[in-house]
């Protein structure tokens, strides 16, 4: 079951990368420019083939020009305790 949940939550950040890039019409490429991560690999990440470790989140945010929060905004109406649950357990699955 934590396993499931877990997944649902590394599909969620996955999505949210997917979803900004494309908000700021950045294609893969410039991405993979200004975070210096392979296009292959970060195509491999938005197809859900391989798991960004939070130093890649990292680049990633900063490549976009956001915080690294707003790839966890599900937990936006959650308690501040719920939130860090929820990344520590993101984190663990990495």
């Amino acid at each position: 079951m934590e396993m499931e949940k877990e997944s649902r939550q590394l599909q969620f950040v996955i999505k949210k990368i997917k979803d900004i890039r494309l908000q700021k019409s950045m294609s893969q490429l410039e991405l993979s420019l200004k975070s210096n991560l392979s296009q292959s690999f970060l195509a491999s990440v938005e197809k859900g083939k391989k798991q960004p470790s939070v130093l890649t989140l990292l680049r990633i945010a900063n490549a976009l020009d956001v915080s690294p929060k707003n790839f966890f905004s599900e937990a936006q109406d959650k308690s501040k305790e719920e939130k860090k649950d929820i990344i520590i357990n993101l984190v663990r699955s990495l």
